[in-house]
């Protein structure tokens, strides 16, 4: 963690002199971590997408095709943590930025791939970008935050979720066209967010790292027990496997699902998938400002447990119905991330960036795992079985009754 330089006093004295300036670079700090976000999901969100083109280029069973994503994934789920870990104790204002770079390189390789060992190491290095990128992007979220840490994840999350809303869709209308390699288009959005990224360090090298050392200082402890938090972050982590194991089903397997059910094209469940995707997007952004106020264990109790009517119905309705329930889906399970972000950063205060590579790293690693899993279970039984099994994993949200109130917290 970086400590206060001898010109500490002197930034202490302009932000007490001018606060609503430095309220409007923080804010401008974070629509510019939010669009690169966005971006960078974007960017991400390819692999699904063109799953359907890979599927028939490489003649890739579904198993195959999990396990793209199982690389991707836990590339992505293991370096998190220890990427966090070792950016609280010393700061890399420049991470963001290198982190990008991988994912332009994967995405390239992608493009260029000529086999499936090549298509499994361009999803490990989008991973590593990925890995670098999410628990870094996050602290600055909170550091811009001015205290609202619901609203700036939040805000930090829907520029993710948008991105891959929109990937889906670019994908039916630029790569299902020109193939493979109409991936490689996508590398003008990594130049992109490379450049922002690089003014995103910058600002963090000159005036984040004395304020987050002098922060550090403030940070409160937590009231709970070594035990009560070891118990909180283990039903968290459940939580985290209901929400990403579901969602892993709707974003690998969706578009295969409309195709097989309802004998729908390409296109067709991609503009399907892509309305999932945008509800995700929009559902995400309220839940951390709710969570302010009213705090994010009654948040978290909502968006997982409240779902699962609408996943139970999912397999049993026609075409249309399919698209409203899933967006109705899309858009109450999307808001648990944040609030379950915010509040296991209340239980480990001073740990933003390890708390959030663990938790970032958890969904990552539960969503490739899910795709894996799903995968095989519907080459050994049907797309169709998937839903129906998955339908039940929201009831794991029972477990919220089990976290803890926090004392300095509204929940």
């Amino acid at each position: 963690m970086a400590q206060p330089t001898a010109t500490a006093p002197l930034t202490e004295r302009i932000e007490t002199a001018a606060p609503a300036s430095a309220a409007k670079a923080a804010v401008g700090v974070l629509a510019a971590v939010s669009l690169c976000h966005l971006l960078n999901d974007m960017i991400q969100s390819l692999l699904p997408s063109i799953y359907p083109i890979l599927k028939g280029t490489f003649h890739l069973n579904f198993g195959q095709i999990g396990m793209i994503t199982l690389v991707y994934q836990i590339v992505a789920s293991l370096l998190q943590p220890f990427i966090g870990l070792y950016t609280d104790r010393r700061p890399m204002p420049y991470a963001l930025a290198v982190g990008m770079c991988c994912t332009l390189a994967g995405i390239l390789l992608l493009a260029a791939a000529s086999s499936f060992g090549l298509l499994l190491l361009a999803a490990a290095v989008v991973g590593t970008g990925s890995a670098i990128f999410h628990p870094e992007s996050s602290r600055i979220a909170r550091l811009a935050s001015g205290g609202q840490h619901g609203f700036a994840q939040s805000f930090f999350q829907v520029g993710g979720n948008t991105g891959s809303a929109i990937g889906p869709l670019l994908a039916a209308l630029v790569v299902l066209p020109l193939g493979q390699r109409g991936v490689a288009w996508f590398s003008l959005a990594a130049v992109a967010g490379i450049v922002v990224l690089f003014g995103v360090g910058r600002w963090r090298s000159h005036h984040l790292a004395r304020a987050e050392g002098r922060r550090a200082q403030a940070v409160h402890k937590s009231n709970l027990s070594r035990g009560s938090i070891a118990r909180a972050i283990a039903v968290l982590a459940a939580l985290v496997f209901s929400k990403y194991f579901y969602l892993a089903s709707m974003v690998g397997y969706f578009t295969f699902y409309l195709m097989t059910r309802f004998h729908v094209s390409v296109r067709t469940s991609q503009l399907h998938l892509f309305i999932f995707l945008g509800a995700v997007a929009a559902g995400t952004f309220l839940g951390g400002p709710i969570g302010d106020r009213i705090g994010p264990r009654y948040v978290i109790w909502v968006s997982i447990l409240g779902v699962l009517p609408f996943t139970l119905l999912l397999p049993y309705v026609s075409l249309f119905w399919t698209g409203i329930l899933s967006a109705i889906i899309g858009f109450v399970l999307a808001s648990a991330f944040s609030a379950i972000l915010v509040y296991a950063q209340e239980l480990l205060p001073g740990r933003v960036g390890l708390v959030s590579g663990i938790f970032f790293g958890l969904a990552f690693g539960m969503g490739g795992i899910g795709a894996a899993v799903l995968g095989h279970i519907a080459d050994l039984t049907s797309i169709v079985f998937v839903y129906h099994l998955c339908a039940w994993l929201p009831a794991i949200g029972l477990l919220t009754g089990l976290l803890p109130k926090l004392d300095h917290h509204h929940a």
